[in-house]
């Protein structure tokens, strides 16, 4: 594992944790992979399109884009289509590595934490409890009028935690996400190479920087 690498230094001590679920929190990557694949031979499309467009944007979104010019009643119904081949598959969804250890350093510090998804909350209610997680906070697509890369959601986390969103660490690992972050003023953490202000490659790596915080 390597180091955290830092764009622009980190500033000072994070006041609360808002974690992305899909790929960053919770690992569903297969899953996920699984169910457009399905979808996309049900509908007729190259899967590639959805895969490409899927990550960090809510699923009705990404078949809007895919099926573009269709009639609003069959996008609506291939959106629940979807999001139903999602509900049924939790086959391998597990924690990601490392966050089991880090939630439950965040509450020994008494650092506040919350999770920011573009699943609906059913969906999200699923992968969290495969992968053996209670939100304290959960923030989904059901409580926001635009998803991500729209900041509305992280500001919404933070505003229940009592936080300003300025000290708020967001940890992301798709670009929507990571911008939704740095749109609503947080230090984003990005996973898999996406652009942040620090870049990791495991959630150990953000308990060495709370860990290191003075308590």
């Amino acid at each position: 594992m390597h180091p955290p690498r830092f764009a622009g230094g980190f500033p000072g001590t994070v006041a609360a944790v808002l974690f992305d679920m899909d790929g960053t929190l919770v690992d569903s990557d297969a899953a996920v992979d699984r169910s457009w694949i399905a979808w996309a031979a049900e509908y007729g499309v190259d899967p590639a399109l959805p895969l490409a467009l899927a990550p960090g944007h809510p699923a009705a979104d990404t078949v809007a884009k895919v099926l573009a010019g269709r009639d609003p009643e069959t996008i609506a119904a291939a959106a629940a289509r979807e999001l139903a081949l999602e509900y049924e598959d939790l086959a391998d969804v597990v924690a990601a590595d490392g966050a089991h250890d880090l939630l439950r350093l965040l509450d020994e510090r008494g650092i506040p934490w919350a999770v920011v998804t573009s699943a609906d909350l059913r969906l999200a209610k699923l992968r969290l409890g495969a992968a053996g997680i209670t939100a304290p906070i959960l923030v989904t697509s059901d409580d926001v009028a635009r998803g991500k890369p729209d900041p509305a959601g992280y500001l919404l986390a933070a505003e229940c935690l009592g936080v300003r969103c300025e000290r708020c660490l967001v940890i992301e690992d798709a670009a929507p996400g990571a911008a939704a972050g740095r749109a609503a003023g947080a230090l984003v953490a990005a996973l898999k190479n996406v652009p942040g202000n620090i870049q990791i490659d495991s959630l150990r790596q953000i308990a060495e920087l709370i860990g290191a915080q003075p308590a």
